[in-house]
């Protein structure tokens, strides 16, 4: 055994590019993404072919789950980075990147096509490249009554009937406790309390979450707004729909970050450039089911049915620096399982 695990220590260690077989030539970028962007409707395949044959070059996109979990592997592997990229850090996890020390800053030119309030990162870590709000979404058939509020949703007749996601792992679920810390300020641990019968189960990343919810377990999910255009596109109905709440919804705005340690750090600049073009934004609607970070970028019909709040909440990167740990251990304490 001891001779075994000297041996796994000894392979692990090793460059990528030793551990192939013979014959087979490593990707000249390797880039960490959530499950979503990877999967055969996501974006990934879309936008990663036109940047291959753009530049000459092989792409490999590695799935590890969901945001939250995408940066935990970046974080564990800092010392000896397997990827050059990583996407999927957002406007909640920046705080938690810039601490751990696992990015290289790059100033892309192509960010003068962004607006301003959108590049939620000035020391330009992390790149936007899109933008949606978390949203609770419900089944129509089978809920009349929805909630307008964060204080709806406390009511006893949704016993049992929402989906969440967990903050740890999950960057909606750090979303929505952000969410009831914009709302409710340090009150929000008795919050969660209150909602904790609410909740039917918290999944770890929102695939399975959302999968749970289409599967009927339970009436509502949280999610984005942009869902409900999801199936207007592809199902042509409108039996899912996504709640403004009165007291707004909170932002989430999505990156793109070149690792520290990157193999290839020239072609990982290329690659945040690329992001803020017509050939990937154009792409993002109908794949990654999110507002463009290009206000150029024309939306699809089926967005008429992705509403936008009329007061959109964030917390400044400061801030969640400062308290997340804090208000995780809250969160666990009130509701966490």
């Amino acid at each position: 055994m001891p001779r075994l695990l000297k041996m796994l220590l000894v392979l692990a260690a090793l460059p990528a590019s030793l551990l192939l077989p013979v014959g087979v030539k490593a990707a000249d970028l390797v880039i960490y993404a959530y499950d979503s962007f990877v999967s055969e409707w996501g974006t990934g395949p879309k936008v990663i072919p036109k940047f291959e044959r753009k530049n000459g070059v092989s792409v490999e996109v590695i799935s590890v789950g969901d945001a939250g979990q995408v940066l935990n592997r970046a974080i564990i592997e800092k010392k000896n980075p397997k990827a050059d990229v990583i996407l999927g850090i957002d406007n909640n996890l920046l705080a938690k990147a810039l601490d751990e020390g696992v990015l290289e800053p790059y100033r892309s030119p192509n960010l003068a096509l962004v607006p301003k309030e959108l590049v939620f990162d000035k020391t330009y870590h992390v790149t936007p490249f899109d933008h949606g709000y978390f949203a609770i979404c419900y089944d129509s058939l089978k809920l009349t009554n929805p909630p307008a509020s964060l204080a709806d949703l406390l009511k006893p007749e949704y016993r049992g009937k929402i989906i969440l996601q967990d903050p740890r792992t999950s960057s909606p679920g750090l979303g929505f406790l952000l969410w009831t810390v914009a709302v409710y300020g340090e009150s929000y641990a008795g919050y969660w309390e209150k909602l904790k019968p609410n909740i039917l189960t918290i999944t770890e990343g929102w695939d399975t979450a959302y999968g749970l919810f289409t599967g009927g377990e339970a009436p509502m999910v949280l999610s984005y707004t942009t869902s409900p255009a999801y199936h207007v596109e592809f199902e042509k109905n409108t039996r899912y729909r996504a709640l403004v709440f009165k007291e707004g919804n909170y932002r989430q705005i999505e990156g793109v970050g070149i690792l520290k340690g990157a193999k290839n750090p020239a072609l990982a600049r290329k690659f945040v450039d690329f992001v803020l073009t017509e050939d990937f934004q154009s792409e993002i609607p109908l794949t990654n089911w999110m507002f463009p970070v290009n206000p150029k970028t024309v939306l699809p019909e089926s967005y008429r049915y992705a509403p936008k709040p009329l007061k959109a909440l964030t917390l400044t990167s400061a801030e969640i620096a400062k308290n997340e740990k804090r208000w995780i251990d809250g969160w666990l304490k009130s509701a966490g399982r």
